[in-house]
């Protein structure tokens, strides 16, 4: 057997310290890798806008450009105050803020808040240029306004420099200095707080039918508001569908069809509002301008509810002989309730009733002996009764117990009836002769048998030859 080669201890404690020493710096470049490596900073992305040159001055130094538009943040379209702060890149988080101040820290008046809260909802989400370089102009100018003239000295730092609202409109194109005069005019005469109101048909609708209704949209002085995107939704009806989609008009107005499906259609619109006031997004990182975006909006809702009825139905009765199968007309019947009492009830809920007051009575006519109701509230049971017999059909006629048909009228049809009688019974027993002994028997005619009419006959022949024989006999006995 060979022997076991053997390693001296020290060679053991070398290879196992070298051993150690590798696995550590192979740890530790593993950790450097994952914690040490920084990650790729996004660049600024500017949106929609315009470039101007030169740019405002400030800390003493002379600026090439200034942006006036909107960014790309987060992949979305925003607008930012806080005038010569760093321009978020694409990146940068936000966090909810608060109520929109002048840079200065100063409350911004109700009415140009109310103004900032409805361009951004307006034109928060533009694709001009124009409008997008006339909104970030506006948004400068209302919160970095210089308060006095000390406010523009280019030697002040970028925290406090005021924004040259003249200057930097000056250096705008034509186009987006028209823009501005028109937003500024258009945030005059629709900011909020804004009202929406819906409207309903007066007339009670009937089920399965459409009617026009309306959503209207005024501002703060009370005039309506065109070009707001309106959702509708309804309960107990259909508009356009589960949900439908409208616009307001030059008026503020849009118009629009319920169909009702229940005896209460209701239809609520909602839409985006400028809220009272704008609301900011603050950077996470210093010196970074404000987001505001969507902090201009509120969602508005209205709502109105209308009444509606189901298509109103009607019943045809036809009276005919349980024999024959023939209509009986002339006959009356008196038209009820399902519990045969009290009256049934026309389409506009009142009941039908005659002058007497009692449930209203109708006649049938004509060779089939039909009689009609029309504009009856459906559904309901109803029941129509006869009041008295036609002639020759008194015998099977109970007062107590009148024949009768009954049966619900369903929406938009027409119930159909049918009541029979049974023709009176003629005699069936002629008496003749004694008391009580019959002389013929017929259970429906009294004609007499073609028959018997011939054996009359011949009877009344042969007495009158009989006669005339017994003349002729007594002339001859008397010769």
């Amino acid at each position: 057997m060979p022997r076991p080669s053997t390693v001296p201890r020290s060679g053991l404690v070398r290879r196992g310290a070298l051993a150690l020493r590798l696995l550590v710096a192979l740890a530790l470049a593993t950790f450097s890798l994952v914690v040490v490596a920084p990650a790729a900073s996004a660049e600024v992305q500017e949106g929609n806008g315009h470039e101007t040159t030169p740019g405002q001055p400030y800390g003493g130094q002379d600026r090439e450009r200034d942006w006036h538009g909107s960014y790309l943040v987060g992949g979305k379209q925003v607008f930012c105050v806080q005038f010569a702060l760093k321009a978020p890149d694409s990146d940068e988080q936000y966090q909810p803020g608060d109520e929109l101040l002048t840079k200065w820290g100063e409350k911004i008046p109700e009415d140009t808040a109310a103004n900032i809260s409805y361009l951004l909802l307006r034109y928060g989400d533009t694709q001009s240029d124009d409008e997008a370089a006339a909104l970030a102009h506006l948004l400068h100018s209302w919160t970095a306004a210089p308060r006095t003239p000390a406010d523009l000295d280019r030697d002040l730092p970028f925290d406090q420099i005021a924004y040259n609202v003249e200057g930097q409109f000056a250096k705008l194109p034509q186009g987006a200095k028209d823009a501005v005069e028109r937003l500024r005019a258009d945030a005059e005469a629709n900011r909020g707080p804004w009202k929406a109101d819906v409207t309903a048909p007066e007339q009670e609708q009937t089920i399965g039918e459409d009617g026009e209704w309306s959503v209207s949209v005024t501002n703060a002085a009370g005039k309506g508001v065109p070009g707001v995107p309106v959702t509708l939704s309804a309960e107990g009806a259909r508009v356009g569908g589960e949900r439908a989609s409208v616009t307001t008009g030059d008026d503020g107005t849009a118009t629009f069809r319920v169909t009702p499906t229940a005896e209460q259609p209701s239809v609520t619109a909602t839409m985006s509002a400028p809220a009272a006031r704008p609301y900011v997004q603050s950077p996470v990182t210093a010196d970074t301008q404000r987001v505001v975006s969507t902090g201009g909006e509120q969602e508005l809702t209205a709502s109105a509810t209308g009444t509606a009825r189901n298509a109103p139905g009607g019943v045809k009765v036809t009276k005919i002989d349980a024999e024959s199968e023939k209509g009986i007309a002339g006959v009356p019947l008196r038209v009820t309730a399902g519990d045969k009492e009290s009256a049934a009830k026309g389409d506009d809920g009142e009941p039908l009733v005659g002058e007497d007051g009692k449930p209203a009575v109708v006649t049938t006519e004509g060779a089939g002996g039909v009689a009609t109701v029309d504009g009856l509230r459906a559904p309901q049971r109803i029941c129509v009764i006869e009041v008295s017999p036609p002639n020759g059909y008194t015998d099977a006629f109970d007062p107590d117990d009148p024949p009768s048909a009954c049966g619900k009228v369903q929406p938009g049809g027409t119930l159909e009836l049918t009541i029979s009688n049974e023709a009176d019974q003629v005699p069936t027993v002629i008496p003749a002769g004694e008391q009580g002994q019959p002389m013929a028997q017929s259970p429906t005619t009294t004609a007499t048998p073609t028959g018997a009419l011939i054996g009359l006959g011949g009877l009344a022949v042969a007495v009158a030859a009989a006669g005339g024989f017994l003349a002729r006999r007594r002339q001859l006995s008397g010769n």
